[in-house]
């Protein structure tokens, strides 16, 4: 079994690396985790919200379960995306039974900040605030937030690696894993493949009063022969909101990607918008910053 995983999650996972280091970073970090037994200091102690304290017995009660580690470095309320997590485990729970569980550990600058975060967002899934940053210092992480989550068997076993909120492709890999999909290549040729062409890559929102919303927008072209289909955008922050359309662009046609922008506090920011879709550059990195004051 760990085989079909090393052999399957890989290709999964390379369809979204463009470049050949990132390739060679995948495969790196996919044959050191996977089949790995995650470890759990004694101290450990889960909550919901820092304050419900539950046993550690709970780890065994799940068919699976989703790690993600967050550190204390950059936004952790971008990082984060709790919503979107919130939206995920309602289809993982549609499709298992509830016999998956989703474990958040946080090694945070600012213990309340967490707190006051979760209390936002309704996050009522089981967390870690670990200060002493045990976990991550017992297991060795990776310093690259794309592989910092994992899906585990009832043993603790890596069984996959990635983050399913920032990439689709993780997504449908652990949707399948849940589901005991037979797993194996996908055939790229049935794929339709086209081109798309983008009028920048990047915007300055230049300076501006933090508490203004901003708006801006990039806008695409298909250059090629074959329909194309937006799959998914995901932005580095939650503070950033695309709107575009889900319906498939012709040839030739043009659509818009309507960024916008609110900033939680005064801050120069650089902002990440990643495009997933059917080309084979897929995905696009598009960037948005500015200094709200």
């Amino acid at each position: 079994m760990r085989f079909l995983f090393i052999l399957f999650v890989p290709f999964m996972l390379l369809s979204s690396c463009s470049n050949l280091e990132k390739k060679r970073q995948v495969v790196s970090a996919i044959e050191q985790w996977i089949g790995k037994e995650l470890l759990y200091p004694n101290s450990t102690i889960f909550t919901i919200q820092g304050v419900d304290t539950l046993d550690n017995a709970f780890l065994e009660e799940y068919s699976y379960t989703i790690v993600s580690y967050v550190d204390s470095i950059g936004c952790t309320s971008c990082k984060l995306q709790l919503n979107r997590w919130n939206i995920f485990m309602q289809e993982v729970d549609s499709i298992s039974k509830k016999k998956v569980n989703l474990n958040f550990i946080f090694h945070p600058k600012n213990m309340q900040e967490i707190i006051n975060i979760l209390k936002v967002n309704a996050f009522k899934h089981p967390v870690w605030i670990d200060i002493n940053d045990s976990f991550n210092k017992l297991n060795h992480l990776s310093s690259n937030m794309s592989f910092q989550t994992f899906l585990l068997d009832k043993d603790n076993k890596v069984v996959s690696i990635g983050n399913p909120i920032y990439n689709p492709q993780v997504k449908e890999l652990y949707l399948n894993i849940i589901q005991g999909k037979q797993l194996g290549r996908e055939n790229k040729s049935k794929h339709i493949i086209t081109k798309v062409s983008i009028d920048r890559s990047s915007v300055s929102m230049g300076s501006f009063d933090w508490q203004e919303e901003q708006k801006s927008a990039f806008t695409l072209k298909n250059t090629g022969d074959k329909p194309l289909v937006i799959q998914d955008v995901t932005t580095s922050c939650g503070c950033t909101t695309v709107a575009y359309s889900k319906e498939p662009l012709q040839p030739g046609g043009a659509t818009t990607l309507e960024v916008v922008y609110k900033a939680e506090r005064p801050e120069h920011f650089d902002k990440t918008i990643t495009l997933y879709c059917n080309t084979d550059n897929s995905p696009l990195t598009l960037k948005i910053s500015g200094d709200a004051k």
